[in-house]
């Protein structure tokens, strides 16, 4: 009976999403197109290898564009209400309809502009990478049973690190190599603190991002300020453009013309997807983080398994901090992850505790913060204030409105303490 009524639940959650999708569909072609005044037009940009050129650019009515990606969204959500009847899947119906509904915006949005259209796209991903690390960790962790509020700290703590080892040996393989130690050694308190001690996991996670904040900006005014030539003018990582794939039309560029962290992005996805739902260990894992209690009675180390989870968590995270400065800039700059953490934990939680939904939502939380920048950058109808906003209001509006009602793992957060030692 528990079950039917969670699923029904379940159902009245999708057909919520699916109206407020079908009423965003309509609404875009409405305002966005046939509300619009003609006249102007926008033009795309596309970034492509000379001997696989297809469009270089794509010149269209501004109204015309926006009527038609409403159109697809409006058929994608039909097509996703179709499927919903039918008890089938709606993820890439859902995807389409998405889509139309942001690219009817952008044309509306861009009238009279030029768009780069890769490099929009290309953008997004560079700034979903740190994204996309800290929700595999708070995948890891959370789905044990640990809540990782800490994922913050943790990206700090590998940027920071990163940064200062690839300054004082001239290597980014080294600053890369340090990072996820130093994501490690912050999970390991996190373990440590909440799994041997059973400390309140929320105020625990707060607690480590202050120290670790604490600890980096006392550093970097006592030591890379004064000593940056030495200690904060780290090199960075080359773009290698993988053979044949780089040349894909659209996708090529974004894809696969990116430096070596980004391809462990992938790697490290892809992994954590297959060994979380294909493996003894992701049996384990879920096991821990759904029914403790069980998997303890089957001789399953519920303990030990979070406690090695966590750690690993944290070794993302470290990596995906590399990303700020060997990844980005070089030099460490205090506070420089500003919050990405938090939004890693956002993505987590619009993605229901699954990689590739956590992925999804990284890289909408991703292109909506490009998108404001180019924007902002090429001037639209919508003041800057308000484009300023528009990576936050998308988190909050993917989180507490489209979402809905989620659920975390049953013992997520819980301490587990009968029948092991620790």
């Amino acid at each position: 009976m528990e079950r039917m009524k969670a699923l029904s639940a379940a159902e009245r959650r999708r057909r919520r999403s699916l109206y407020v999708m079908a009423t965003l569909a309509v609404l875009s072609t409405l305002v966005f197109g046939l509300l619009q005044k003609g006249g102007q037009v926008v033009t795309y940009g596309f970034v492509l290898d000379k001997e696989w050129v297809i469009i270089q650019q794509w010149v269209i009515s501004s109204r015309n564009a926006s009527l038609i990606f409403g159109g697809i969204s409006i058929l994608a959500s039909a097509i996703a209400f179709i499927q919903f009847r039918a008890g089938k899947t709606i993820g890439v119906a859902s995807a389409i309809g998405a889509a139309g509904i942001m690219m009817s915006f952008l044309s509306w949005a861009a009238a009279g502009k030029f768009i780069p259209f890769t490099g929009l796209l290309q953008g997004a991903l560079l700034l979903s990478v740190p994204l996309i690390f800290g929700s595999m960790a708070g995948v890891l962790s959370e789905r044990s049973g640990v809540v990782n509020i800490a994922i913050e700290g943790q990206l700090l703590a590998g940027a920071f690190v990163s940064g200062v080892v690839a300054s004082l040996t001239h290597s980014t393989f080294l600053g890369l190599v340090v990072a996820p130690f130093a994501g490690c050694l912050i999970s390991t308190l996190l373990a440590v603190f909440a799994i041997n001690f059973a400390i309140d996991q929320i105020i625990l996670g707060f607690v480590l991002n202050v120290l670790v904040y604490g600890i980096t900006d006392f550093l970097y005014k006592k030591l890379l300020i004064p000593y940056q030539a030495t200690w904060n003018s780290g090199p960075t990582l080359a773009a290698i453009k993988l053979p044949i794939l780089w040349k894909i039309p659209v996708l090529g560029p974004i894809l696969f013309d990116q430096s070596i962290i980004v391809y462990l992005m992938y790697a490290v996805v892809f992994v954590i997807s297959y060994s979380l739902f294909k493996t003894k260990w992701g049996l384990r894992t879920r096991a821990v983080g759904e029914h403790p209690t069980a998997a303890d009675s089957v001789g399953i180390k519920v303990n030990r398994l979070r406690f090695m989870n966590v750690m690993i968590a944290g070794m993302v995270a470290g990596l995906g901090g590399a990303y700020f400065t060997v990844g980005g800039v070089g030099a460490f700059n205090k506070e420089m992850t500003a919050g990405k953490g938090f939004i890693a934990l956002a993505a987590l939680i619009f993605g229901r505790w699954t990689p590739w939904g956590a992925v999804s939502a990284a890289l909408l939380f991703g292109f909506a913060d490009n998108l404001q920048s180019v924007l902002g950058i090429i001037g639209t109808p919508i003041p800057s204030e308000f484009m300023l906003m528009v990576p936050y209001l998308v988190t909050v509006v993917a989180v507490t409105g489209f979402v809905g009602r989620v659920r975390a793992p049953a013992a997520d957060g819980t301490p587990y303490k009968r029948g092991e030692s620790h």
